[in-house]
C-alpha cells in the first residue's frame, strides 16, 4: 500500500483510520490516529492514545505476538474508558470492550483463535 499523504486535520485522520480499520488494515489504522493523537489538546490525548493502541493491539495480533497484543489492547480499553458512552463520534465504550474481549480470546487461546472485530461506525 503507497504512503498516504498527511492528513489535513484531525478530522481527517479520525475518519482515515476508522475507514483503515473497518477495513482490517489495523496498522494503517494506527498510523492515521497517531496523526491526531501527536498535535491533540492534552484532554483528547488519552482518546487518540486509546485509539492508537487497540490498533496496534490488533496488529499484534495479526503478526503472532500475544503479549504485544493483549497489553496494548487492555491498555488501548483503559484509556478509552475515560470518555464516556462517545467521543468524537465514537462509540468508545464499544471499542474498550472488544479490545478487552480479544485481549481475553487470546490470553485463553492464542492469536490464531478466531475473532470478529466489528464496524467502528462514527455519529457526526
Amino acid at each position: 500500500m503507497p504512503e498516504e499523504t498527511p492528513a489535513a486535520s484531525p478530522e481527517e485522520a479520525l475518519e482515515r483510520g476508522l475507514a483503515h480499520f473497518n477495513a482490517g488494515r489495523y496498522f494503517q489504522a494506527h498510523e492515521a490516529w497517531e496523526e491526531g493523537w501527536h498535535p491533540s489538546p492534552e484532554a483528547e490525548r488519552d482518546f487518540w492514545q486509546g485509539l492508537t493502541q487497540v490498533a496496534v493491539g490488533l496488529t499484534h495480533r495479526q503478526r503472532g505476538n500475544a503479549h504485544g497484543a493483549e497489553t496494548l489492547l487492555q491498555r488501548g480499553a483503559a484509556k478509552l474508558r475515560k470518555y464516556g458512552d462517545r467521543y468524537m463520534g465514537i462509540p468508545v465504550q464499544d471499542v474498550a470492550r472488544l479490545a478487552e474481549k480479544v485481549a481475553d480470546r487470546i490470553t485463553r487461546d492464542g492469536t490464531n483463535a478466531p475473532i470478529e472485530v466489528p464496524h467502528i461506525e462514527r455519529n457526526a
